[in-house]
């Protein structure tokens, strides 16, 4: 007889003492290495760069290029750049996701008292979506709304983390009722949180010649295949442009991130800086409204190299303007995302009474175990 290659919990009391049936929200960002050197970066990058979401090449060739090359010199390079932005407590994505969670899970007690759990897990490196997926279950999480934090949808981010979610739920004996955010870059709640994050620190620093919105590029083959993530950044820097009351002149796209050889999403963010700063322009204000928390491509590509190929070029100052990461206006419009997106589940409603409900289970579980105790041998 074959065994089962479904996991579960085998060792969850089927009786009084079982935990009490809650619901779960798993924030997933992108994840970090551990440390800023090569020998920590180089598995991060490997895990990262096998992603068939993030690279579509034929499997075999790009085996050996990541194997061959990419493997072979890129972990320096990339703990060099690590090293310039990683502080006492660690990389900045992961101490700001965390921040992130801890403050929503605080937002979200106290406008529902019911049995709400959050988790964080990163998709390449540590702690994995599997690991909080069988964390959560073993807290007691029937129903799992999951939350990529990727504003904007693309086949490379969110659409990768679904498929972890996929690998991980597909091994289980008992799955969970599921929900997903899929994107939330229209959303009118994340808009205003962009535009008072952007108005409060123009308030304090002063404003700048242009605001320039920056996100992450893909192949521009993958949008001509259908991925919707180009059209959601121009409606993103629109809504947003709209809503700080500014007309096209005064705000500009542009797209980071490029590796490689192949044509990427236009128009790429280092030559417009430079571009911008050849044309007069003197500061310049940066946000990228595509990262939910500061990371390695904010904090080291954006206000550190891209800052130099601006002052480079002619420009006098270039002005990073921090993500969201975990502001009140973040939080407050994730935990109105999350409130509706869980429309419906009762550890959500309000005067959900959580004693109640525990009460109600174990006495449930009670008159099951009554009645296999019962039962004829």
């Amino acid at each position: 007889m074959s065994r089962s290659h479904y996991t579960g919990l085998a060792d969850l009391p089927h009786d009084a003492h079982a935990p009490a049936v809650q619901a779960g929200v798993l924030l997933v960002n992108l994840g970090t290495p551990e440390a800023p050197t090569a020998k920590a970066v180089r598995p991060y990058l490997a895990e990262f760069l096998s992603d068939p979401r993030v690279i579509e090449h034929p499997r075999w060739l790009w085996w050996l290029v990541l194997h061959g090359v990419i493997l072979r010199t890129r972990p320096a390079r990339s703990a060099h750049a690590y090293a310039r932005i990683w502080e006492k407590r660690g990389s900045p994505l992961r101490f700001g996701s965390e921040a992130l969670t801890d403050a929503l899970q605080a937002e979200l007690g106290r406008q529902r008292p019911g049995p709400i759990k959050l988790a964080l897990a990163m998709r390449y490196g540590a702690p994995s979506v599997a690991q909080q997926i069988a964390q959560l279950q073993r807290a007691g999480v029937r129903r799992l709304l999951v939350l990529p934090l990727y504003p904007q949808y693309s086949a490379t981010s969110t659409g990768s983390v679904l498929d972890a979610v996929a690998d991980a739920i597909k091994t289980l004996r008992w799955l969970p009722e599921l929900r997903i955010v899929n994107d939330y870059h229209d959303d009118p709640g994340h808009i205003d949180a962009l535009a008072n994050s952007i108005r409060r620190w123009w308030e304090t620093h002063g404003r700048g010649d242009k605001l320039l919105l920056s996100f992450h590029g893909i192949p521009e083959r993958y949008r001509d295949a259908g991925d919707p993530y180009f059209c959601q950044c121009h409606a993103t820097a629109r809504l947003l442009r709209e809503r700080l009351g500014l007309d096209e002149s005064e705000v500009m796209l542009s797209f980071q991130s490029r590796v490689g050889r192949e044509r990427w999403l236009h128009p790429y963010t280092d030559e417009t800086v430079r571009r911008l700063a050849s044309e007069g322009v003197k500061r310049l204000d940066v946000a990228c409204p595509g990262f939910a928390v500061d990371c390695l491509e904010t904090l080291e590509e954006i206000a550190m190299q891209n800052r130099d190929f601006f002052t480079a070029a002619g420009g006098r100052e270039l002005r990073y303007i921090p993500a969201l990461n975990d502001s009140t206006e973040q939080v407050a419009s994730l935990a109105a995302l999350i409130l509706r997106h869980t429309q419906g589940w009762p550890e959500f409603a309000i005067g959900y009474d959580a004693a109640n409900a525990q009460a109600q289970q174990t006495a449930a579980q009670q008159r099951a175990k009554s009645l296999r105790s019962d039962a004829p041998a």
